[in-house]
Parts: C-alpha cells; structure tokens; sequence
C-alpha cells in the first residue's frame, strides 16, 4: 500500500476530511507556501520528538516557528527530550523526514499541536515526498485527541505572510 493511501485510510477511520494534493519540491518554506497558496504559518511540521527509553511523541508546529524545547518539556511534563536519528522516526513512523504526519504513522503517540494551528485549514506532510495534505486543524485535534498548548517560538528570518494566490 503506498504511503499516501495510508495516510487517507487512516484519516477515513477516524472520519478526518482531508485533502492529498500533489505538491512540487520547493526551494524554501516561503516558496512552498505560494506554491500552495497558504502562508507559512498554514503549513504544519510533524516532528518526532523522542523522550526517555522508548517514549516517543509528534509535535506539530506551524512553519514560521520553531520547537521550544523548555515550553515542549512542560506541556510533556518530562525533563528531557530530542529529535531522533532519521532512521529512527521512519522506522516508527513508516514515513521518511519531510513527509511525517500523525495519520496512518506505524504508531500512535501522543501529539502536542501548537496553539497556533486552533482555527485554521493547514498543510502538512502527506506520507510522500512530492504530497501534501490539508486539513482542519481543529478536527485533526480532535480526531486525535492531541494536546494543545504554547511549545515554539518565532524562527527568525520568515519574510512573513505571502499574498495569497
């Protein structure tokens, strides 16, 4: 079963609506975003974010911010945390970094969605390079019962919202 099937059967399963568009590569987030039509702060990373032994977690944060780990340890309520090697999160996951997203991932952990996606239609990986999803934000939340809190901050150097297209 491809990648992309995955992540709609699972969104079926959970009675997720989503949208799989194809998705040229881009150069930078700012590109990806015209080239979907979006902002950089509509597209959503899902990063895995390894915690003691074999704890695992997704954090999903909006494009023009980054983790804060001190602010992702609170919401967690552990003291330490870490990206894990790439062969790790694709292991677990099943998806490669860059295509990772929650729905249809080999496991389920618990998701922490910075507040910043409440309300809005995003973008995220798809489970295939050339893939993108989007979705509500909100129904993902709920779908997945993801806990939402305050856990980036601003990354430097987004040139801010494109015009839309």
């Amino acid at each position: 079963m491809s990648t992309t099937k995955r992540v709609e059967d699972a969104a079926r399963e959970r009675g997720l609506e989503i949208e799989v568009r194809e998705s040229p590569k881009a150069s930078s987030l700012e590109e990806a975003a015209a080239l979907r039509g979006i902002t950089p702060a509509d597209i959503v990373k899902t990063l895995v974010v390894k915690g003691k032994g074999d704890q695992y977690y997704f954090a999903l944060v909006p494009g023009d911010r980054a983790i804060s780990w001190g602010k992702l340890r609170a919401a967690v309520g552990v003291n330490k945390l870490r990206l894990p090697e790439p062969e790790l999160a694709l292991e677990a996951t099943g998806y490669e970094r860059g295509t990772i997203v929650p729905l249809g991932s080999r496991t389920d952990w618990p998701i922490y969605a910075d507040e910043r996606m409440v309300g809005k239609r995003v973008s995220m990986g798809a489970g295939a390079h050339g893939y993108a999803l989007f979705v509500d934000a909100d129904a993902l939340i709920a779908a997945y019962g993801a806990t939402v809190a305050d856990i980036t901050d601003p990354i430097d150097g987004i040139r801010g919202e494109l015009p839309r297209q």
